[in-house]
């Protein structure tokens, strides 16, 4: 088979955008990075490539099988960012030592995960997200909250939901239930998946009381508005749980004075699917998708593996889901928005040249046709392209 009826096939897990998708998606970016800024953060870049041991100093090598890795020509391993929280970790534990807190910090970037792909989500996707750093304070978790509801909105959706939970009020209940350590991490696993089977085979093994089994099995339950508050205090008797319901009390609160409770349900059953979550936890879901547009929390203990202390907050949002939602809720895409097209008659390409040029220095949108042609051929090229309007030179 020679070149020409080859089939040219891309890796496994990533994507082409073609010209339309293309600006969807640069239209959604730009939206979004508007919103950061309007919101003080400040944009921060670090390099696709880290060093593994810098990805993996949080979490072990419990992530390790899902990323991209690779060798320096010194032999030693590199790999693709997996996610932005621990690069930006690096960066501010070790060369923002001086900056004054609390940090803002946003981003815009691909990320690399090795798994089965699905619809709205690839082996390279592209993320936007924030880091709070600096400020353990609730102030600082309602923030983030409603700059992510905000972003949404300034992305073009409006129906999807926030579900708000607390990782302190299930490990103060597990703690309290008697749940010894080994089994912690099965519970967790299976409340992240959602899987209440599962759960309940491994709750219906583990040797505690009859009530606090049944406390356990409530967990993935417990979901609404504010009385699911209300029925979560009456099943502790513990300070961390106690504390932790508190806490998603002070910040429910602040929420509705940024004018965005009505986006928020409690979830407590949400953890999320990263160990180094310490707080706050939240998840954003919009209907016809199964799986979150975003999600976030607090990671307090973080930068503390990189030899800085500092409490911290912040979210990502899913570019691609996010278009996904879009298209599949039917609203507008963005279009690219051209002004003029340009041709001309044979022999007038000087003056084309000379046409195209002070339009674009107006700041005009222009593109110049390449060679002479009819006026009827240049009048169909410009509604193929969706130009506004068509200059014949003849």
């Amino acid at each position: 088979m020679d070149n020409k009826e080859k089939v040219w096939e891309i890796p496994y897990g990533t994507r082409d955008f073609l010209p339309q998708e293309a600006a969807e998606k640069r239209a959604v970016e730009g939206a979004i990075s508007e919103e950061f800024n309007n919101w003080g953060y400040d944009e921060i870049v670090t390099p696709t490539v880290e060093h593994l041991n810098t990805l993996t100093a949080v979490s072990g090598n419990e992530l390790e099988p899902h990323m991209f890795k690779l060798f320096d020509k010194n032999n030693r391993t590199l790999a693709l960012r997996y996610e932005m929280t621990t690069p930006i970790a690096r960066v501010v534990a070790s060369r923002m030592k001086e900056d004054r807190l609390p940090l803002k910090l946003s981003y815009i970037s691909s990320v690399f995960r090795y798994e089965q792909t699905q619809t709205g989500r690839q082996c390279e996707f592209h993320q936007a997200g924030v880091e709070l750093l600096g400020s353990d304070k609730a102030a600082a978790d309602a923030e983030v909250i409603a700059l992510a509801i905000n972003v949404m909105k300034k992305a073009g959706l409006n129906d999807f939901i926030i579900c708000l939970g607390q990782v302190d009020f299930i490990n103060g209940l597990m703690k309290q239930c008697g749940i010894e350590s080994r089994e912690k991490k099965k519970i967790r696993a299976a409340i992240e998946q959602r899987d209440l089977v599962g759960l309940n085979k491994i709750i219906d093994k583990t040797e505690i009381s009859p009530e606090a089994k049944a406390k356990i099995k409530e967990i993935p339950l417990l979901h609404g508005r504010d009385n699911v508050l209300k029925k979560a205090y009456a099943m502790i008797n513990n300070e961390q749980s106690r504390r932790a319901l508190d806490n998603l009390s002070e910040i429910y609160h602040l929420l509705e004075a940024y004018g965005v409770a009505e986006y928020i349900t409690f979830d407590l059953g949400v953890i999320r699917d990263f160990s180094y979550y310490t707080g706050m936890v939240f998840e954003a879901y919009t209907p016809g998708l199964g799986y979150p547009l975003c999600g976030g929390g607090r990671y307090d203990n973080l930068l503390t593996d990189f030899g800085r202390e500092m409490s911290a907050t912040g979210f990502a949002v899913g570019i691609e889901r996010i278009m996904l939602a879009l298209e599949r809720h039917g609203l507008k895409k963005a279009k690219n928005e051209r002004d003029v097209y340009i041709a001309f008659a044979s022999g007038k390409l000087e003056e084309a040249i000379s046409a195209v040029q002070k339009l674009r220095q107006a700041g005009e949108a222009c593109e110049l046709s390449l060679g002479p042609s009819t006026q009827q051929e240049a009048e169909e090229y410009r509604r193929e392209k969706g130009y506004q309007q068509l200059i014949y030179i003849e």
